[in-house]
């Protein structure tokens, strides 16, 4: 059937309203193909994509479609513990959250439904607080407005794996149409309330390390998502000084108040830094609108420096391994991950496990030494960690109150995170990534990506700056150390003696990345070999 066949059908459908099929009609040929020549693709974590109206695009129709399936799964599994929701700020959040309640209580399956906005680390622990068989979390994390998602955990709070992954997207594969999908709003939906927020922060406060008297002014901004529901809260209950962004502080799906809603992006600090600026404050955190991704700025030599996700992720490592007294356990990270991660848990005779880009496959670890080893840390580049496993994704909140301790344990001894990293960088040498993201949208922009990753899969990585010495595609799956299993991935991994290039294409976007890492005795010298690097790859693909 042609994606032309599939939109009458839509265009036809009964219970489709008015109002839908007015949208319908108004799109133009590029937007019907666009949003129909596919299904929206079931990956690992789940579904993220454009909101509209189509197979192709977020809609309660496509949630639907997936809820059903998820169900059927659980059903056949036998796991009827019931499924916990959560949503985050963005358009369609709370509905879909209620519409995949209803349709698991038709399926027999009961919920544990939040009344109102929590991040997403929330709804892990919930999964597993509750001791729930799955978990549903409505967002679309970092990404721009117009999209939405829906991630899926596993009964032990971690994304599904790619196995469960693909058990569901069979699943859903069996429900023939979106339309005519039974729901049920009963008493198999049981809501949780704000409550069960300090039970959540009863478990954050656990990762204190130290606690001295408070001396720094923190500038905290969710950026309008869910973090304003808990940061300020566990911030003041410590006796911080907390000064919230006020006009980002309200959930708003058009992030009216912010040019971006990405904490990788300069763009989204403008107003966060308006406000430190203003109050001269040491810190400046800014979490992304599910709360899982962190973001910072700290005021150094007079000036606001952002740290990017490897520099937060390294010195929280270091102070964690060198302050608190920890036995032996796993730190993890990931392949695109700065190999400072691993220096600095060499340093400390920890043991590390190196798995593939996406949180799922740390919070798997997690629970695979469960019982046998102690995790210690858990991170990736893109702004994302996890500090203790109550959890198992990365926790926006647990790096928050993490890194407000360390700002002010640093700030005790006249010392600020710029100059604790300097100090890393000085024992363990100067690491400098940069990651290029090509967006190539749209079937031509995935036919590209593919041309590009062809390109290198046939020919190798043959640049004058980069003399490879180890390269690994990871197409048929890789084993790293401690029986680290990664499963197969679509990407390709060059290594030499000080750093590597990576291709990936990104799971939740349409965009392939290019990872540069490389360690130098200055940051200077470090810098001006990835800014010669990116020129050499460039040159080549602008030949693709």
């Amino acid at each position: 059937m042609s994606y032309q066949d599939i939109y009458q059908l839509w265009l036809n459908e009964p219970t489709l309203t008015e109002s839908e099929k007015e949208t319908l009609k108004s799109m133009d040929s590029k937007e019907i193909e666009e949003s129909f020549y596919q299904e929206i693709s079931f990956g690992t974590g789940g579904i993220r994509g454009l909101l509209g109206l189509g197979p192709n695009r977020i809609n309660k129709y496509t949630i639907r479609k997936a809820t059903l399936g998820l169900a059927k799964y659980l059903i056949q599994e036998k796991k009827m513990n019931g499924v916990a929701i959560a949503y985050d700020n963005r358009f369609g959040s709370k509905e879909y959250a209620k519409e995949v309640a209803m349709v698991l209580a038709a399926c027999g399956i009961k919920s544990f439904l939040f009344d109102a906005l929590r991040p997403t680390p929330m709804l892990s622990f919930a999964v597993r607080y509750f001791k729930a068989s799955a978990g549903i979390m409505l967002t679309a994390s970092h990404n721009p407005k117009e999209y939405n998602g829906y991630k899926v955990y596993n009964e032990t709070g971690a994304q599904l794996n790619p196995d469960e992954a693909d058990q569901v997207m069979k699943k859903i594969a069996t429900v023939f149409s979106p339309f005519g999908i039974e729901s049920l709003d009963s008493e198999l939906i049981h809501y949780v309330d704000s409550s069960f927020d300090a039970i959540y922060l009863k478990e954050v406060k656990k990762i204190k390390v130290k606690d001295i008297e408070k001396q720094i002014k923190i500038v905290y901004s969710p950026l309008h998502g869910t973090g304003a529901s808990l940061v300020p809260v566990l911030l003041r209950e410590e006796s911080y000084e907390v000064y919230p962004v006020m006009e980002q502080m309200t959930p708003d799906p058009a992030f009216s108040h912010t040019k971006s809603s990405n904490p990788e992006e300069k763009a989204a600090y403008e107003l966060s830094l308006q406000y430190a600026e203003k109050l001269n404050a040491d810190v400046v955190f800014v979490t992304d609108p599910d709360a899982d991704r962190l973001g910072v700025a700290v005021k150094h030599d007079g000036n606001y420096h952002l740290l990017n996700g490897n520099q937060t992720a390294s010195l929280v490592l270091y102070y964690l391994l060198s302050e608190r007294k920890s036995e032996l356990g796993f730190v993890y990270t990931t392949v695109v991950t700065t190999d400072l991660i691993k220096q600095i848990a060499y340093s400390f005779n920890q043991k590390v496990g190196e798995t593939l880009t996406g949180f799922k496959f740390i919070g798997e670890q997690a629970e695979k030494i469960s019982g046998k080893a102690k995790y210690l840390f858990g991170c990736e580049e893109s702004y994302g960690s996890l500090i203790k496993d109550f959890v198992r994704d990365k926790d926006a909140v647990q790096a928050v109150y993490m890194l407000a301790e360390i700002t002010n344990f640093l700030k005790s001894k006249g010392q600020t995170l710029i100059d604790y990293l300097e100090s890393i960088y000085q024992k363990y040498g100067y690491y400098v990534e940069y990651t290029q993201n090509i967006s190539l949208k749209g079937i031509e922009g995935a036919k590209r990506i593919q041309a590009i990753l062809s390109y290198f899969r046939q020919n190798g990585l043959n640049i004058p700056s980069f003399k490879v010495e180890n390269a690994i595609d990871y197409i048929n799956g890789y084993v790293n150390p401690h029986d680290v299993i990664l499963p197969p991935s679509d990407v390709l991994k060059y290594q030499h003696k000080d750093g590597y290039i990576i291709f990936r294409p990104s799971g939740t976007e349409p965009k392939l990345k290019i990872y540069f890492s490389i360690r130098s005795e200055s940051k200077e010298k470090a810098e001006l070999m990835v800014k010669q690097l990116v020129s050499e790859v460039n040159q080549v693909i602008e030949k693709i």
